[in-house]
């Protein structure tokens, strides 16, 4: 260990563990994905915290965030999902869920998978800041900005680019970790193969 990891986690132990064990590490599976794309859509306006306590109930509610099976999801299913106290029950959050798995599934078919998509804005490798607090790290950024115009066109919602921005941290497009906290790239060392 460093430093002291980034503050913005604080004492929660949920908080904690998300920040230590997934938050800025690069994700390449497409359902993971997905899953995080869903969650930051939800989280706008919202703490991360918030939505890190329903996590399982979005589960639940979306098919364990397989893209297809949220695609083919029933007005009915989305309708019983707005009675959920398990989740966030904003009706456009949980309408977008599913209008944003059909352009998620349809770029998978089109890029061979969203991940190959969402990896080539960087040349597959991850943005890795260096930021002495969190706090300098920036809400949005020219990537995001790039990023969240392509996947509104594609035809996605609450997909602004300060919500992308947090999504790429989330899923170490972008690392945004406090250059002395533990996780910080420079101080993780790779998997003995």
């Amino acid at each position: 260990m460093t430093g002291e990891r980034c503050p913005w986690c604080g004492t929660d132990p949920l908080y904690i563990a998300y920040h230590d064990e997934e938050w800025g590490r690069p994700v390449h599976d497409d359902r993971k994905l997905f899953e995080m794309l869903i969650l930051e859509g939800a989280q706008a306006g919202l703490s991360w915290i918030t939505i890190l306590r329903k996590r399982d109930g979005y589960r639940r509610r979306f098919h364990q965030f397989d893209p297809q099976r949220v695609a083919a999801m029933s007005d009915e299913e989305l309708e019983a999902a707005l009675q959920d106290p398990g989740i966030v029950r904003n009706r456009l959050k949980v309408v977008s869920a599913r209008r944003n798995a059909r352009v998620f599934v349809a770029m998978q078919a089109e890029h061979g998978s969203f991940s190959d998509w969402l990896w080539s804005h960087v040349d597959r490798q991850p943005v890795v800041s260096r930021f002495t607090r969190y706090t300098d790290a920036p809400a949005s950024t020219s990537l995001s900005d790039r990023i969240s115009k392509a996947l509104k066109k594609a035809g996605m919602n609450f997909v602004g680019s300060t919500v992308i921005q947090a999504y790429l941290q989330a899923v170490g497009v972008v690392s945004d970790h406090q250059a002395d906290c533990p996780s910080h790239p420079d101080h993780v060392r790779p998997p003995s193969v």
